[in-house]
């Protein structure tokens, strides 16, 4: 490991820098964690990636997030968040299809977790059948908070019921160990026959870094899930223990199954069978793998609560249960409740016991303990901030780097114990001829709460990298008795002494700890090091480095040193920042200091003590994936406070501070002082017409709008949407700024996202009440990692503890209530929990920006010239609490004023016209979505003025009233009558006694419809909600049904194949 290796950043930008290299090199390995190469295959071999904020938030989707948006190659992120209903827009993308998907015959791909499948699973049960073109993967991460401390888990139990209700469509599978999870992952885009949830150990195994073999791609076309399997050397079961058991234990894959076939094979009559394949369910696989001298079966199903029965047993009781056989087993089931799995996960001792309760009595077998007796544990714990974080990770990789060593790194953090949070890293080290079936490191190097204190640990080695957490936490009662602790700290012993607490102190003396200290900080300032603070950063992780190599494998007689100066000259280089390494050698020896307790301190100061006792100190507890550090750093791309002469800088020198200008032959070039915050193409475009289209006594407010965009070089093609970037209320903002005390004159800069030439991002100064009008989404509705980022900063505990609630798994119905029924703002929220008073430059980061909203382009630029014109309904309602509420975005439109100046963009959209101008179109519009059709009919009028043939053109449209909501009726009729429209279908489903829907007009004129589809060529769009979705599709396969003679299935593969054709076009909301 060269001193390049060296570098400070985040372990995520790193691995995934590494990612991109090691996969794109093509390398047969690397050393990463799985989760990691899950999230670098779903972005290449998917079209898109839906990322929900529950796997976000367990820290699964930010590579891809990162990926998307600097990788060409890389697929689109979609980022949605998870509440009733949060699978329809899966099944809306697979019923619409599109032709990148088509093309590339890539899936979809989904990010969840166990409460995320929960809500999702209603929507699941409407997906169309998988084809090549048109299929669904869910990457599952099991983490999930559990009980009133909101500890992670594994456990399945919050999706039990939904894995087990999915439609036949579905193959599920599971995996436990880092390269059984990247093999499954990979295997999950090769079967179009299926859609795919993969269950992977987010918990755990996959986020370990260790050493992973590149997954295979060379799976056969068309196979099926059996034979998938085969090819990868994996059965549907996996049994481990004696083969002629009288006792077997049945699981689903995961941490807890590796740890209970290491149990089963040591111990007689006793078996594990794990279940990797939980969809399609083999009756005939499940009997095989069973020894046959099986008498008693126990299923461990995880499972909300302990009066719930668990799917897995029924599976099992349906395989074995032969009422006609007096030799069918005896069939058990255990439920495992997520506290449960917890207790079990966190001892392995524990556990252990369970197993062997099972075990007929007077069994002559005593309980073990599963580990690895030859394996070294080394165990760090740290806070973000602290200079020295990441040192794990480089001793990681030099182990890594020895290929006769299995070296595995996992990093937890507990994010509620101590402001800022705190990180523990245990790395675990043993020879490679040693099979310890990957069992999960809570059972090898256990950080149990429970844990009494003089109760020996497991730890060889113990770096506490924060001196703070000395005085905190209670974490050096995890090392073994006389492991060394390397603390890193700017005491001195005495200090050491005088600032640690008797609890302890008493500890160390009772375990006979080795305590050693070290400043890094300070030894970097003692050296000739001229450098900017990132490297005086690495140089202390150096440091630190090498007092952990002399502790860990140095020696200290008195070739010692040359033994570190050797080693160091090996992994780290010939010098360090110019620096010969023999001189940083020397010094980080010659820093090491060692802490003994003096003779003289009492005897009667032990852990029994009720004084000693007396003193507090919190435990840690895994609650967070990934923690963030939040602190607002000098130079970090954050927004900041500023005075006038930041502003006047950015006028006088604009080129230092401004985006740059398009290039000089551009007719048209961007003005980069046009919303310098937005990275993409914006225009500035002037409202001439703003017309309310339904009557002012009616109860929606649909309005039509105008703008010129003459002399601003805006062109856009048919079906296209016009994105909006709409101001919020300067009246909302204003009363705000008073309420939260902050002053809408005070300058604030930000930075300019996306813009910048790598190394200085731009920025660009503004008032705050402008920043909070035109760019920071201040009213709109917070996603939960809000709440988590603000609890950091409340000052009172009930608030602070009800925000961390909101924002963790366990808090989704509170979260759906605030978001869903109370549609909060994150106004709102501040006014709630008014203790978390963030700075306003800090609020304007935790907020981020207003979003444009995107709409249907209402005209033929064509037909209409410099213009561009919007079909736009008013939203507004009223919550449960009485307080009226309003779209962002429609809101400044319906208040726009003729001339009034509008910031545009433009987005492509799947609402194309045909190639032919002969094939007939079809189109079905509900409410606004008529919107593309007066496009559509607006160029055909032209065509046929200019004397082009043009083929037929029938528009069904739908609203509640004809004399209401007849959008552009009179546009319409004079279509009709000038045979622009060869034939209408308007259905106004309130005008009569019984509701008429578009759908009914389409059976009416089933025939033509079937004839202009099937003979001619045609395509069919539907545009507006999606409800009518269904009826409609029915309505067409009836026609196909009925008038050409297939099948339903044939029909519905006819229209899939209009899909791929681009032949039958939804754009639905």
């Amino acid at each position: 490991m060269a001193l390049s290796n060296f570098k400070v950043t985040s372990s995520k930008t790193k691995l995934a820098a590494d990612l991109l290299v090691s996969f794109h090199s093509q390398s047969h390995s690397s050393d990463v964690a799985a989760s990691s190469v899950i999230e670098w295959l779903a972005s290449r071999l998917s079209s898109t990636v839906f990322s929900y904020d529950l796997a976000e938030d367990s820290g699964f989707g930010a590579l891809t997030r990162e990926w998307a948006a600097t990788d060409p190659k890389a697929a689109k992120l979609v980022s949605l968040q998870t509440r009733t209903g949060a699978g329809l827009t899966l099944a809306g993308r697979l019923s619409e299809g599109t032709s990148k998907d088509a093309h590339t015959g890539m899936a979809l791909t989904a990010y969840t977790t166990p409460d995320g499948l929960a809500q999702m699973a209603p929507a699941l049960a409407l997906l169309t059948q998988p084809t090549a073109s048109s299929r669904l993967v869910i990457q599952m991460a099991s983490v999930t908070s559990v009980g009133p401390d909101l500890i992670l888990s594994p456990t399945l139990a919050p999706a039990f019921s939904a894995l087990f209700s999915l439609p036949v469509s579905f193959a599920v599978f599971l995996s436990s160990t880092p390269q059984e999870a990247v093999e499954l992952a990979s295997l999950a885009y090769y079967l179009p026959q299926n859609h795919v949830v993969h269950v992977f150990d987010h918990y755990s195994s996959a986020r370990e870094t260790t050493h992973i073999v590149r997954p295979s791609q060379t799976f056969r076309p068309g196979m099926s899930v059996h034979d998938a399997f085969l090819d990868l050397g994996y059965g549907f079961f996996d049994y481990a223990g004696d083969n002629e058991a009288h006792t077997v234990v049945v699981l689903l894959n995961g941490p807890l199954a590796t740890a209970a076939k290491t149990l089963a094979s040591q111990i007689a009559g006793f078996g594990v069978l794990v279940v990797r394949v939980l969809r399609p369910w083999s009756e005939e696989a499940f009997r095989m793998a069973l020894p046959s001298t099986v008498k008693t079966v126990h299923v461990m199903d995880d499972v909300p609560s302990e009066a719930t029965q668990g799917g897995l047993f029924v599976d099992v009781f349906a395989s074995l249960f032969d009422p006609s056989s007096p030799s069918s087993p005896t069939i058990q089931t255990h439920r495992n409740t997520p506290q449960r799995t917890h207790q079990y996960l966190s001892s392995a001792t524990r556990f252990s016991s369970f197993f062997f309760s099972l075990l007929p009595p007077n069994s002559p077998v005593s309980p073990i303990v599963p580990t690895v007796p030859t394996s070294k544990k080394i165990l760090f714990f740290s806070t973000v901030n602290t200079s020295t974080a990441d040192l794990p990770l480089y001793i990681t990789r030099t182990f890594l780097s020895h290929r006769a060593i299995k070296t595995r790194h996992l990093r937890d953090s507990d994010a509620f114990s101590k402001p800022g949070g705190i990180m523990a890293d245990r790395v675990l080290l043993s020879a490679k001829s040693d099979l310890d079936d990957h069992m999960p490191v809570q059972f090898l190097l256990p950080l149990d709460p429970s844990t009494p204190e003089g109760t020996e640990g497991a730890a060889d080695f113990v770096g506490v990298l924060d001196q703070t957490l000395l005085k905190s936490h209670s974490i050096l009662k995890y090392a073994r008795r006389g492991a060394p602790v390397l603390i890193s700290t700017t005491w001195s012993p005495d200090e050491f002494l005088a600032n640690t607490p008797r609890r302890t102190l008493a500890l160390i003396r009772e375990q006979d700890l080795r305590i050693y200290i070290f400043d890094p900080t300070g030894i970097a300032s003692e050296l000739p090091l001229n450098v900017d603070s990132s490297t005086r950063n690495i140089a202390e992780i150096v440091f630190g480095y090498l007092m952990f190599m002399r502790l860990y494998v140095g020696s200290a007689g008195g070739d010692g040193r040359a033994a570190l100066e050797q080693l160091a000259r090996s992994s780290l280089g010939s010098a360090i920042a110019g620096i010969d390494i023999s001189i940083v050698c020397s010094k980080a020896w010659d820093a090491l200091q060692s802490v003994t307790i003096p003779v003289t301190w009492s005897k009667d100061d032990n852990l029994d003590d009720p004084e000693v006792k007396a003193v507090s100190l919190e435990e840690f507890e895994f609650n967070t994936v990934e923690l963030e550090d939040s602190a607002l750093a000098p130079g970090t791309d954050m927004p900041r406070v500023s005075a006038w002469h930041d502003a006047a800088k950015h006028i006088i020198f604009r080129e230092a501070f401004s985006p740059p200008c398009s290039a000089q032959e551009e007719a048209y070039p961007q003005d980069p002082a046009l919303r310098p915050d937005l990275p993409e193409r914006t225009f500035l475009v002037t409202t001439s017409a703003n017309r309310r289209l339904t009557p002012k006594e009616y109860d929606r407010n649909v309005f039509h709008l105008e703008f010129d965009t003459k002399g601003t070089g805006l062109k856009y093609a048919i079906g296209e949407a016009l994105g909006v970037h709409g101001w919020n209320d300067s009246g909302d903002v204003l009363e705000f700024c008073g309420w939260y005390g902050v002053d809408p004159e005070q300058l604030i800069t930000i930075p300019a996202p996306g813009r910048g030439n790598g190394k200085e991002k731009l920025v660009h100064t503004r008032t705050v009440f402008q920043a909070l009008q035109q760019q920071v989404d201040i009213f709109g509705r917070p996603p939960k990692s809000f709440y988590g980022a603000l609890s950091t900063y409340a000052q009172l505990r009930t608030e602070q503890m009800a925000l961390h609630f909101i924002s963790s798994a366990e808090g989704s119905s509170t979260f759906k209530q605030l978001a869903e029924k109370n549609t909060v703002t994150f106004a709102d929220v501040l006014k709630m929990y008014s203790s978390a008073r963030p700075s306003i430059a800090e609020l304007c980061g935790l907020v981020g920006d207003i979003s444009p909203r995107h709409y249907s382009i209402a005209s033929s630029q064509a037909a209409v010239g410099d213009r561009v014109d919007l079909l736009v309904v008013t939203v507004d309602w009223v919550t449960p609490s009485g307080l009226p509420r309003y779209g962002q975005c429609t809101r400044y439109l319906a208040d726009l004023k003729v001339g009034q100046q509008v910031t545009v963009s433009i987005k492509p959209s799947v609402m194309k016209l045909p190639p032919n101008p002969m094939q007939p179109i079809i189109m079905a519009g509900l409410g606004t979505g008529a919107a593309p059709f007066r496009a559509f009919m607006q160029y055909r009028a032209w065509l046929a003025e200019q004397n082009v043939p043009v083929g037929p053109l029938l528009y069904y449209f739908g609203s509640r009233h004809r004399s209401q909501e007849y959008l552009y009726g009179e546009e319409i009729e004079a279509f009709i009558e000038d045979k622009v429209i060869t034939h209408s279908g308007l259905a106004f489903s309130r005008d009569g006694k019984k509701k008429v829907y578009i759908q009914h007009k389409m059976k009416e004129d089933a025939e033509m419809l079937v004839r202009h589809l099937s003979a001619e060529d045609g395509v069919f769009y539907l545009c507006g909600p999606t409800w009518p979705v269904p009826d409609v599709y029915e309505a067409l396969v009836g026609a196909l049904v009925q008038y050409v003679g297939k099948t339903v299935e044939e029909a519905a593969e006819y229209l899939e194949g209009l899909k791929e054709e681009e032949r039958y076009v939804l754009e639905v909301y």
